[in-house]
């Protein structure tokens, strides 16, 4: 009888959020499900039509989210694969290094308050804010500072690459 009452208006939702009707069916499925294993919480006071809509959308988000999640963590592993595979190439091994030694020189060029910031903010990953907290510097000085640091080394691996990279 639920199922009858509602099919039509939580496909219409599910389709919404979803990609074809063949998955909104799939959702729509998986929601009445989910309505049978928590219908013993409903408060017979409240509006069940809202309710199960809450109920529905709720559920859709949640799916959405976790699809999100593995399709982006799917993704990073199909990256990280074809990484692997490209590096494995000793030409492309070479000039990894190569290309890592000439940042390494360009950076031991660099004057201590740049290479400090730029270290922190590259190679450690902090944000802008942490390292101005850390150092005890203006936000502004920082973000100077690691624009000036880019600009240098980007001058110095152009040098000694001969203008050519």
């Amino acid at each position: 009888m639920l199922v009858d009452l509602y099919s039509k208006k939580i496909f219409n939702l599910a389709y919404q959020f979803s990609s074809s009707p063949q998955e909104a069916e799939d959702l729509t499925q998986e929601i009445f499900l989910k309505l049978y294993q928590v219908l013993d919480k409903y408060d017979f006071e409240r509006d069940f039509t809202a309710w199960f809509l809450t109920l529905a959308r709720n559920y859709l988000i949640d799916e959405i989210r976790r699809t999100r999640k593995e399709r982006s963590n799917r993704a990073d592993f199909e990256e990280a694969v074809l990484i692997a595979a490209e590096s494995d190439s000793p030409e492309i091994k070479y000039l990894g290094q190569e290309k890592g030694q000439l940042i390494r020189l360009a950076l031991q060029q660099l004057s201590p308050e740049l290479r400090i910031v730029l270290v922190l903010r590259e190679l450690e990953g902090f944000s802008y804010e942490e390292i101005a907290s850390q150092l005890k510097l203006p936000l502004g000085t920082v973000k100077s500072r690691v624009n000036r640091g880019k600009i240098q080394i980007a001058q110095a691996i152009l040098e000694k690459a001969g203008g050519q990279l």
